[in-house]
């Protein structure tokens, strides 16, 4: 597997460098990623893409290849060339699990070992996980206003070739049913689907003939595109091909609601009680809601999923918040620039329920962990010991955990409309 040390910062070396020659680059230290605040109007936020980082963590490593190019361009000087050579992270590494809800100030990832190892790491994790999480954070909001109907990630030629596996792997964890990216079959064993598209049946001399060839080679099973010229047409001639066992049909235009509702009441008429009514056309949570009492059985949604519907990133930063001084003694530390401040000191997290297991408040300790109260929560498991990775889990671990997670939250939680966060997020510091 390709090193991913490269897919970094250069000023992530420069101050490896200066830290070296200074001899503070071993100092003891603690990083931690959050959000300041949730996207505008974005009730909740939902982690993932941690199962990518540790993977590239392991592949983060600074081969001849990497070195002859950092040494040819003068990026760092020899001395930090040879540490980069033999670099190894050593430290530990506490998060958020995927599939868990995240809230303003979500200690979601914390980075414990020497100043030079973690600062390194910034710029990949945070390339990570917010993008990783504005995609699922978008994808749960779909699922939520679906109903139990299932989504299907569709949004491949709408983003990065790459960034396309990553989005269809972080849909998949907020509860998309299935993508139409084989890459992410192939990689995360997320369930594949495709059928067919307009430029397949305006291959054909008509819309008959396209769809005799498609049943023909894929099955009574599959989902006709029926909107090319005459949707009434098309339906008409589906089912008299296939017969009443026809899979499905696919509305990729014009007004879904009168038009699902169109098509359902013909297949019905035509005996086709059977055959699923699929939607595409550039949804969102928005649409999928409206589309509620429609008689629709499944949604493809592309460019809003893969763009986080409107907000592409978490706003997630990593910032230093305890370092050891020149004694050795950890002290807490904080920027305090305008707008961009951050509470200095190691964080630990819970979720505080009620007695009724619902989610009251985000509640972080400073220094150490907060109390709980018995009805609790803890956040944070540990996923790197002293360099080895410990953590591994399966998609559908994640799954199952954000629709745990989700449903302890009140229920304003299930509106789509603009407003705070859900749950406020509370500091507790120990003397």
């Amino acid at each position: 597997m390709p090193s991913t040390a490269l897919l970094t910062d250069r000023y992530e070396l420069t101050m490896l460098q200066a830290t070296l020659r200074d001899g503070r680059a071993q100092r003891s230290s603690v990083f931690e990623l959050f959000a300041r605040r949730l996207p505008e109007g974005r009730r909740y936020g939902v982690v993932a893409g941690t199962g990518r980082l540790l993977d590239a963590l392991e592949r983060f490593r600074f081969g001849e290849d990497e070195l002859a190019w950092l040494r040819a361009e003068r990026v760092v000087d020899d001395d930090t060339l040879a540490w980069l050579a033999d670099f190894r992270f050593s430290g530990d590494i506490w998060g958020y699990p995927e599939g868990e809800l995240y809230f303003p100030g979500s200690p979601v990832l914390v980075v414990e070992g020497s100043f030079a190892e973690c600062v390194i790491l910034e710029t990949l994790f945070l390339s990570i996980l917010n993008h990783d999480a504005a995609i699922a954070s978008a994808g749960a909001r779909m699922v939520m206003a679906a109903d139990g109907r299932p989504c299907v990630e569709m949004g491949s030629r709408r983003t990065h070739e790459r960034s396309a596996v990553a989005s269809a792997r972080a849909a998949y964890v907020a509860g998309f049913a299935s993508t139409s990216n084989l890459e992410a079959g192939r990689t995360y064993g997320i369930p594949t689907v495709g059928t067919s598209a307009h430029s397949y049946t305006l291959l054909h001399d008509s819309e008959r003939e396209a769809f005799a060839a498609q049943l023909e080679a894929l099955g009574t099973g599959t989902t006709l595109l029926v909107d090319t010229y005459d949707i009434t047409e098309a339906v008409a001639a589906g089912v008299e091909l296939a017969g009443p066992g026809l899979g499905g049909v696919r509305l990729d235009s014009g007004d879904l609601v009168a038009l699902a509702t169109g098509v359902r009441a013909q297949l019905d008429a035509l005996g086709a009680t059977g055959t699923h009514i699929t939607v595409t056309s550039d949804l969102d949570e928005y649409a999928i809601a409206a589309l509620a009492a429609a008689p629709v059985d499944s949604y493809g949604v592309g460019t809003s999923l893969v763009t986080g519907s409107g907000h592409p990133t978490c706003g997630f930063v990593y910032k230093l918040v305890a370092r050891a001084d020149d004694s050795g003694a950890m002290v807490d530390v904080a920027k305090k620039s305008k707008d961009k401040t951050s509470i200095g000191g190691r964080k630990h997290a819970l979720r505080r329920l009620s007695a009724g297991g619902v989610a009251q408040a985000e509640v972080i300790g400073i220094g150490t962990p907060p109390t709980d109260d018995g009805d609790d929560r803890s956040l944070l498991m540990r996923f790197v010991e002293s360099g080895e990775r410990v953590h591994h889990e399966s998609l559908e671990t994640a799954r199952e955990r954000l629709v745990a997670s989700l449903a302890e939250l009140p229920a304003i939680a299930a509106s789509l409309t603009r407003g705070q966060p859900v749950i406020d997020t509370v500091y507790e510091e120990h003397a």
